[in-house]
């Protein structure tokens, strides 16, 4: 199944940030137990990219990918350590270029119609809405889908369990990204992550 398609059936993607190598098959164990195969694991640490290829040989059917990815080279090197799929808090046309270069779905950052324009311009229709609250919320994804119609949204920055129902209530919305479920050791984890695919009916 084609990444983008898990990520709709699952309609959560969790956004990871690991501070230490150590942290992540502890981290990663915690969520498979709660319902959870899915992860962007943000490339702003230093241990991303370990992290993200130990996983991928550990979990080889699981959907890893990277986020925070900025730049042309952090997305080769995401990709060679076997993300699969790219995150950008903002839109690269570089990024794109690598990306669809190597067949792996990218899904870049925007908030304005510029921005929105700019991935269009670059075959990219489903995308991500950050900072999603602050942002404007729902309200603005809407007003944006009116001049977008074709657009599908992911939002991500300040989603919890209080408006995950909410975002998803909207049909151009496909999943949100969040971080709500990350904290604590990893029985919390588990716990918040089988709670958190019960409330949204996640797959």
């Amino acid at each position: 199944m084609e990444s983008i398609e898990r990520i709709k059936l699952k309609k959560l993607l969790p956004v990871v940030v690991f501070k230490t190598l150590e942290e992540a098959e502890p981290t990663f164990d915690a969520m498979v137990k709660g319902g959870m195969d899915m992860a962007e694991i943000c490339f702003r640490t230093p241990c991303a990219r370990d992290a993200i290829e130990l996983l991928a040989k550990k979990y080889p059917d699981a959907l890893i990918g990277a986020g925070t990815v900025i730049n042309a080279e952090q997305c080769e090197a995401a990709i060679a350590a076997g993300a699969k799929f790219i995150v950008s808090p903002g839109f690269s046309a570089k990024v794109a270029e690598v990306a669809k270069k190597h067949g792996i779905i990218y899904l870049p950052g925007v908030a304005t119609a510029t921005e929105v324009m700019a991935a269009l311009d670059a075959g990219i229709s489903t995308l991500k809405f950050f900072p999603a609250t602050n942002a404007g919320g729902l309200a603005y994804i809407k007003a944006l889908s009116a001049a977008f119609p074709a657009v599908k949204w992911m939002p991500t920055g300040g989603v919890n369990e209080s408006n995950i129902l909410d975002f998803l209530s909207f049909e151009k919305i496909i999943c949100c990204g969040g971080s709500f479920m990350m904290k604590g050791t990893p029985e919390e984890i588990t716990e918040k992550t089988r709670n958190a695919l019960a409330l949204i009916g996640g797959k």
